[in-house]
């Protein structure tokens, strides 16, 4: 198996969070529209997901993390599971103009409005599906806040999945580490599925074949 990274943690602690206020806004009728994915997810009211989600350069750090660490070269290969608007490959590819980069999101509407340089890159696909791509075909397959949304049976199809096509692979989901954390997480989460601790995780990654690296994310 892989090893615990620090690499999203920093920007994940930047943004301030109203747990409570959450919990009490009509948080099922959020959850039920959060589900969706659509425009109200990704660029509507804060109370539905993200509150609008331009870009900004923020994932700019975490491509330079992710590039040294793997050393990645000018001509790597990379796929994002759950990719979003394709920010983070956004920067990536502008770090690495050479590189092949890929992404798919359950959103339909994350990319109909990714980065207009990116869409002939990202398609419609689901993290729990085969993959249309080889054995080894990446050099790096990130998946970062996605994995936890999925039903147990589906994730360990998606961790398969990521394993089988990237020679490295770094996936980031959310968990915690005491009774105050998971009640926060309990609070603000709108589409997880998957509530665990570190070692559970851990646990299942082993279990189920996954090698690649990881990073838990808290709500404190």
């Amino acid at each position: 198996m892989g090893q615990l990274l620090d690499i999203v943690t920093p920007l994940h602690k930047a943004t301030k969070r109203d747990f409570l206020g959450r919990m009490q806004d009509e948080k099922i009728a959020c959850m039920q529209v959060a589900r969706e994915y659509g425009k109200d997810f990704w660029d509507g009211d804060r109370r539905y997901g993200y509150g609008g989600y331009r870009y900004d350069g923020r994932w700019a750090p975490v491509a330079e993390r992710l590039i040294e660490h793997y050393g990645l070269r000018p001509n790597a290969s990379i796929l994002d599971v759950g990719c979003g608007k394709g920010f983070l490959l956004y920067e990536l590819k502008k770090l690495l103009p050479n590189a092949r980069v890929a992404g798919f999101d359950i959103s339909a509407y994350a990319i109909d409005n990714a980065k207009e340089e990116l869409r002939g890159d990202l398609f419609v696909h689901r993290a729990q599906d085969p993959y249309p791509f080889e054995d080894d075909e990446f050099d790096l397959v990130i998946s970062l806040a996605t994995l936890h949304n999925l039903a147990v049976q589906d994730l360990k199809v998606a961790l398969q999945e990521i394993d089988r096509v990237g020679k490295n692979a770094y996936l980031v989901v959310e968990s915690f580490r005491s009774e105050a954390e998971l009640f926060n997480l309990q609070c603000w989460a709108l589409t997880c599925e998957a509530f665990h601790r570190p070692e559970s995780w851990v646990w299942l990654f082993d279990e189920w074949g996954y090698r690649g690296d990881y990073e838990f994310i808290y709500f404190e």
